[in-house]
């Protein structure tokens, strides 16, 4: 019982479309009515064995058989318009359908010349298409049953192309939402480190101070309070992504988180870089912080040095300290790799050198959107 309360005459997911076609199948019935004897019984033999094959392309699409129930609705129709009637080639609409199916370009040709050979060949042999009338008769659906399979198969195509296109966006999707978290990590990792190290190195410094100058200590733990309040902020406002660092707003806390562990902070060229989008400046305001951090935390220098050169083409960063520089120049930490990362979105390059100490070098090109504009016309 469990078996037949699961059978289908036809897969659920073509819906009501294969049993239409169930109606040509009334005209070849009734046709063979006229038949007698054992022709009559191997008539409806064929057109028994024939439904089945209908029936089982549907569910064997993707498999091997396939081909070979396709091959033999095409003998039966031969069989049909040789020996009973050639009007049986209509039934020629069946496996025109299937061959469509097709996506190997080799077995479509092979299938449409089989079928082409079983519709023709009875016509032929049997001479009706020596009256003009029987040629209006046939010739018209024979057109149509041969340019049948094209329209299905490029349906078939269009469809399958539309599943690829809707799985390729789910998995665009679902690499944007991966690649956005690992961006809000990188970024919390980046901000709260800057601001962490301030707040570490202004901790220290009142630990010192509680004795020796209790008035100050009580001034540095007040900013301490700022520091960390500025910090709860600027995780609120990078997760809900509406904070655009400009590089100015950055060499601000720059010079301040030096300036807290005891390191000179020199600056050279244009912070301003108006004419640079919010963009590439929030990108360079990280790297600049990740650079900052990187001195406190690792490089025991005395002095900072940044210079900031825009030029027509590019905007050149320079980042040097007098510490004891990077001990492996050519490996990159997780910050330099996150700085590498940010930069190859605005097409950027980060060089790093050891030369009295860490030099690092960010190159930033300028698009040209005038001479753009005007080279398309």
């Amino acid at each position: 019982m469990g078996k037949l309360r699961g059978f289908r005459f036809f897969p659920k997911r073509f819906g009501f479309f294969p049993y239409i076609f169930l109606i040509y199948f009334i005209m070849p019935a009734v046709s063979l009515l006229s038949e007698s004897g054992i022709k009559m019984i191997l008539g409806y033999a064929l057109l028994f064995v024939f439904f089945v094959t209908y029936r089982q392309l549907y569910f064997c699409m993707q498999k091997r058989s396939y081909s070979y129930w396709v091959a033999t609705e095409l003998v039966i129709i031969l069989i049909f318009g040789l020996f009973y009637d050639p009007n049986y080639i209509f039934l020629g609409f069946f496996p025109a359908n299937f061959i469509g199916w097709y996506s190997d370009k080799r077995k479509f040709k092979i299938a449409l010349i089989g079928l082409f050979i079983v519709e023709f060949l009875p016509i032929i042999t049997s001479g009706v298409l020596l009256t003009p009338s029987k040629i209006l008769y046939f010739v018209p659906f024979l057109i149509v049953m041969m340019i049948s399979p094209f329209g299905v198969r490029s349906m078939n195509r269009r469809i399958e192309l539309e599943m690829q296109l809707d799985q390729a966006k789910e998995q665009i999707k679902e690499l944007v939402k991966r690649e956005e978290r690992v961006r809000i990590a990188r970024d919390l990792h980046d901000t709260l480190g800057h601001t962490l190290s301030l707040i570490t190195l202004k901790s220290q410094l009142v630990e010192k101070l509680t004795t020796i100058n209790p008035e100050r200590a009580r001034s540095e733990a007040k900013e301490i309070e700022q520091t960390s309040r500025a910090a709860l902020r600027q995780v609120r406002e990078l997760v809900s992504q509406m904070r655009a660092i400009r590089v100015t707003e950055e060499l601000s806390e720059v010079q301040e988180i030096l300036q807290a562990a005891g390191i000179a902070y020199h600056f050279q060229g244009d912070s301003e870089l108006q004419d640079t989008p919010l963009l590439a400046q929030n990108i360079i305001s990280m790297c600049l912080r990740e650079s900052a951090t990187n001195i406190v935390k690792h490089s025991r220098a005395r002095n900072c040095f940044i210079s900031i050169s825009p030029t027509t083409e590019n905007i050149k960063i320079m980042i040097k300290d007098d510490g004891i520089g990077m001990q492996h120049p050519n490996k990159s930490g997780n910050g330099l790799t996150g700085m590498e990362e940010r930069l190859a979105l605005i097409d950027g390059t980060l060089s790093i050198t050891n030369l009295n100490g860490a030099v690092l070098e960010l190159i930033i090109p300028i698009v040209q959107k005038k001479e753009k504009e005007g080279a398309a016309f």
